[in-house]
């Protein structure tokens, strides 16, 4: 019979920390919560259990200890132990590209709290959330060149997307950092706060968006990705189709009779 694992042996932890909010935290806080493969098992396997339950709203992602992720944990591809050489392409494949999907498919906001370094992967990761918060101190490390490797986690996508490719290049191939209020300035993240308020501003906003229509912000999130991936004429496709499912809904009909009756909504739950 399998040991019961300790919450401090356990990769990623998952609970409710208010009603309609749930928070992941990484937790190898010794390791800088740098990334395995049982953690990104976990990881996947909490986005698709909140997918499917209708009590979580809104999903907190955040890391135990002074960082949020180092990245990958390289001892798990140590050469000096282990088979030579590995199937990156298969562990993005299989391994990586999997969270993000599930990120990306959730029908509810994942609210990013970057508490420390993001690093590598643990960068992709982090840029993955629909609103990230990262303390002040934070840093997004892209130092995947000196370990000799290209980009993985959608890290290139994201900062050519934000950056431009001339300023992505530069950061990618010298393997520098940027730092959370550069990040913020570059509209790589949505906001930096003091490190001492981070968890709290990351609780508030969550707040504000489980009070909020659930349909409509799984509509908004659905039409960001559309507009940073599809050409216009496309595009204007899915944004008609997406508000038409928008004006479908019970939430449309009561945010207009609130305003109509100067009065707050009150969205379904």
């Amino acid at each position: 019979m399998e040991r019961e694992l300790q919450p401090d042996e356990q990769p990623v932890l998952s609970r409710m920390i208010e009603d309609g909010i749930l928070e992941l935290r990484l937790n190898r806080p010794q390791r800088m919560n740098a990334i395995t493969a049982p953690m990104l098992a976990e990881l996947k396997s909490a986005f698709d259990t909140a997918a499917k339950d209708e009590t979580v709203r809104v999903v907190i992602l955040t890391g135990e200890g002074r960082g949020f992720c180092a990245g990958q944990d390289l001892g798990e591809r140590d050469p000096r132990r282990h088979q030579w050489p590995f199937d990156l392409e298969k562990i993005q494949r299989e391994q990586f590209q999997p969270v993000l999907a599930a990120m990306a498919a959730l029908p509810k906001p994942v609210v990013v709290a970057v508490n420390g370094i993001a690093s590598g992967a643990g960068a992709g990761i982090a840029l993955a959330g629909d609103l990230v918060i990262a303390a002040a101190g934070a840093s997004f490390a892209f130092s995947f060149v000196r370990v000799g490797l290209s980009s993985d986690a959608a890290v290139a996508w994201r900062l050519v997307k934000a950056l431009g490719a001339a300023r992505a290049r530069a950061l990618l191939m010298r393997g520098e950092a940027i730092s959370a209020g550069d990040a913020v300035q570059a509209g790589l993240v949505w906001r930096s706060v003091p490190e001492a308020e981070l968890d709290a501003v990351a609780l508030e906003t969550a707040r504000d968006l489980a009070a909020g229509p659930a349909e409509a912000l799984w509509l908004l999130k659905q039409v960001v990705q559309a507009a940073s991936s599809e050409p216009l004429e496309t595009y204007l496709e899915t944004e008609a189709r997406l508000q038409g499912n928008a004006g479908r809904s019970p939430d449309y009909r009561e945010g207009v009779t609130a305003f109509l009756e100067k009065r707050p909504p009150r969205f379904s739950r």
